[in-house]
């Protein structure tokens, strides 16, 4: 598991605004990465909407929001669209983003075992960093305690 002072890893995925990006691109400003199991599903699309409703507190701590499933962008295009998220989805079909980041874990779902992600965040700062590592995230209050931390922690 990645712990607090260690470096964000490096990556690049396809993202919704129709080009790849790399988490490089973003150094110098702080970066909140919020991987989530499932487009379209009642606990992420309420994460989604509640970094939605909190977009512009965070913009204007120079705080991009990027969210990372394995959908594809496609799907991510029309979550986007039916819920109008301001802020990039990047697509990492294959988990090799989430497991550097180590978000895929076995879980059992009515007796039937599969790999998912499991909802995690990590606030990294402006010179490549995790400030923040939290896995098994809660998505009540979840948002809002992300923002308290970088509004006092990452001025």
């Amino acid at each position: 598991m990645l712990k607090v002072g260690d470096p964000a890893i490096e990556f690049t995925l396809d993202a919704t605004n129709g080009r790849k990006v790399s988490l490089s691109e973003f150094r110098g400003q702080n970066v909140v990465l919020f991987f989530y199991p499932k487009d379209n599903t009642p606990g992420c699309t309420m994460e989604a909407c509640e970094f939605r409703d909190k977009h512009a507190a965070f913009a204007e701590l120079d705080t991009v929001v990027l969210g990372i499933s394995r959908d594809s962008i496609a799907s991510h295009e029309k979550f986007i669209k039916k819920h109008d998220l301001p802020f990039l989805l990047l697509s990492d079909p294959d988990g090799t983003v989430c497991t550097a980041y180590d978000v895929l874990k076995e879980k059992n779902m009515f007796g039937k075992k599969s790999i998912g992600i499991v909802r995690s965040t990590f606030v990294i700062d402006r010179e490549g960093k995790l400030a923040k590592v939290d896995y098994k995230v809660k998505v009540a209050g979840h948002v809002e305690e992300v923002l308290n931390f970088v509004r006092e922690q990452l001025k």
